[in-house]
């Protein structure tokens, strides 16, 4: 294949996909903790994956459908895939999906969200009862979370 064909000066990061245990609970997590919104939902053989991301990432097509959001995608950035195999939310033998944060599994780190006021959003987060697996003072990157600006492991 030629390389002359394509211009990586054009790609873009579009999504990334993480596995979920239950959508029931996983989707309003990221609606209503995060701000981010589920504009697509693809069921498959045995899964159903759904499509969120922040409103402001759709430009001018923040208010459209659905349908309409859907068909850009792939022309957008930040887009989180999330997967739920079927069955997941109520297979009492499930253990979950690695953390990456503990063997077996160890690798995945962290997604990164940027905010607008540190304090303010890790406040709200601890209003809605959100639970850190490591609060941004607590880290090795503490200097980077000054001044409003995110980057905890």
């Amino acid at each position: 294949m030629s390389s002359s064909a394509t211009n990586t000066a054009t790609y873009k990061f579009n999504h990334t996909m993480l596995r979920i245990k239950d959508p029931k609970v996983s989707i309003p997590w990221y609606e209503k903790v995060l701000g981010m919104q589920k504009f697509k939902e693809s069921p498959g053989g045995d899964f159903t994956n759904y499509f969120l991301a922040f409103p402001a990432g759709f430009g001018d097509k923040a208010s459209a459908s659905d349908d309409e959001k859907a068909s850009i995608q792939l022309n957008r950035e930040g887009v989180l895939e999330l997967c739920h195999n079927w069955g997941t939310e109520s297979d009492p033998d499930f253990k979950g999906y690695a953390s990456g944060n503990e063997e077996p599994g160890r690798g995945f780190g962290h997604i990164a969200v940027t905010v607008d006021n540190l304090e303010a959003a890790v406040k709200r987060f601890d209003d809605l009862g959100v639970k850190f697996k490591k609060r941004p003072e607590d880290g090795k990157m503490r200097e980077r979370t000054k001044g409003g600006r995110g980057g905890a492991e």
